[in-house]
């Protein structure tokens, strides 16, 4: 059971870091005035995040086996996604 706790709580803080970045840089990049601060603050909560997961992982035994996997089967997602993303943002302005 430890280990599907761990595996949960990796990917948990994994997806929210990769989120919480692009998230922010889209709200940085796109907003004005206050929602410019609030992206950069979304984009520094995802670095810090992210480190935290690096270094939670980076203690567990067991992470070149399952959580690695975990790891590339969300990234493809999130690069899947991000291409769709823009495949959709280019096809709207276009129009």
């Amino acid at each position: 059971m430890s280990i599907l706790w761990g595996t949960f709580l990796g990917m948990l803080t994994l997806v929210f870091a990769i989120c919480s970045f692009i998230a922010g840089v889209f709200t940085a990049y796109f907003g004005s005035g206050k929602s410019r601060a609030v992206g950069l603050i979304l984009v520094v909560l995802g670095i810090i995040i992210g480190f935290v997961f690096y270094y939670g992982m980076s203690m567990v035994t067991w992470w070149t086996g399952q959580v690695a996997t975990g790891v590339v089967a969300v990234v493809g997602a999130l690069v899947g996604a991000g291409i769709a993303l823009g495949v959709f943002l280019a096809a709207i302005m276009k129009a």
